[in-house]
């Protein structure tokens, strides 16, 4: 099994409300540390990120760079 480097990054965006959502899955948006629609944020690209991701398609967006 390949290894990541420690360094690859993932930019994660805020592209949905979370109104009408769980509140598990508000608080996977909160611990990805995302605070407003719209925001991005660049998050080690680690299993436990790609997790918390996978949790929440249709709130979130990775973004390309």
């Amino acid at each position: 099994m390949a290894r990541r480097k420690s360094s690859s990054k993932l930019k994660v965006k805020w592209v949905r409300s979370w109104i009408g959502c769980t509140e598990k899955q508000k608080a996977v948006v909160r611990g990805l540390g995302l605070r407003r629609l719209n925001e991005v944020v660049e998050r080690e690209d680690t299993p436990a990120v790609r997790g918390m991701v996978k949790k929440i398609p249709h709130l979130v967006a990775i973004v390309e760079e």
